[in-house]
């Protein structure tokens, strides 16, 4: 058996394992997720991607693995950029503590089905057609200057949100969590609750967040295990980042600037296909380091003013 099937295999055991062990397990009930329980999920996703990376450079090439840190770098700053969003989404929607990591849970489930969808025709589409690199890089590159500029408020106004709208039309809603259900039945009745709008807005958040990540990624690696992999453990721990970075995350106020800079190298390096010219992964992986690191010190240097 290749190494890439085994590394797959063992890949599928670990997301999959945890997931059911996560729902059927150790969080059968709503519970506030507590600081140390977050801390120990966080270290150990970053450590199994870690030794996952390593096993990609002993037991295929050094290349691949290389191309794996970039990506999975690249997926855990943009997934956490996206952190401040879900948290605006709980605050919008008055969600309690206790409910979070549920929401968390589904939302991620989802955001793995629909980025392997994304990724896989992203893949088949450079295939068939090596140019949309390019378009890519495009897109990238004007996504990085925007970001430059943007403040965080301003990425989404949920009083205006389609999402909301489209659901009240198509489905019949009720105002309450209903104990933490996401439907029920009354008076014969078939009712959605506002949980399940919190789930479809977070959802819809990380497809509007995948169309920037995706392509970054792609960027950096077309081997679909590299860019799988990679995407789905970056996102696997977004959870427990959540509810260890909630009270702080606002203090890492640079960490967009860092995005804006990575997204920016990152379209031009695609764009640099044009004349010739070719950025190695090893130079791509220190640049992607160094706006990750200068960034985080940026922001405790210069903290935000209140």
């Amino acid at each position: 058996m290749e190494a890439q099937t085994i590394l797959s295999t063992v890949f599928g055991t670990v997301v999959l394992g945890f997931l059911v062990a996560d729902l059927g397990f150790f969080n059968k009930k709503s519970h506030k997720i507590e600081f140390k329980p977050a801390l120990y999920q966080s270290v150990f996703w970053v450590v199994i991607s870690i030794i996952f990376g390593i096993l990609i450079f002993f037991f295929i090439d050094q290349q691949t693995a290389i191309e794996f840190f970039s990506a999975y770098v690249t997926e855990k700053m943009l997934s956490v950029d996206n952190l401040f969003v879900i948290m605006l989404i709980f605050s919008f929607f008055n969600l309690e503590e206790k409910y979070h990591h549920k929401v968390l849970f589904w939302g991620i489930l989802g955001a793995i089905v629909f980025r392997a969808i994304f990724i896989i025709a992203g893949v088949y589409t450079i295939e068939q057609f090596h140019w949309v690199l390019y378009v890519f890089g495009a897109v990238l590159f004007y996504t990085g200057i925007k970001l430059l500029w943007q403040k965080k408020e301003e990425q989404i106004d949920f009083k205006k949100n389609k999402v909301i709208k489209f659901a009240h039309k198509i489905f019949p809603f009720t105002n309450t969590h209903h104990g933490g259900k996401f439907f029920f039945w009354e008076n014969g009745k078939f009712y959605f609750t506002s949980l399940f709008m919190i789930v479809l807005v977070v959802e819809a958040t990380d497809i509007i967040f995948a169309v920037d990540s995706i392509p970054a990624v792609l960027s950096i690696s077309q081997n679909l295990f590299v860019v799988f992999t990679s995407n789905i453990f970056a996102i696997m721990g977004l959870r427990a980042m959540f509810f260890l970075l909630e009270n702080i995350l606002h203090r890492f106020h640079h960490l967009q600037k860092g995005l804006a800079v990575i997204l920016l190298f990152i379209g031009l390096k695609m764009l640099s296909g044009l004349v010739g010219f070719h950025i190695s992964s090893l130079v791509s992986f220190g640049v992607i380091i160094f706006a990750l690191c200068s960034s985080i010190a940026l922001s405790f240097i210069f903290p935000k003013k209140i």
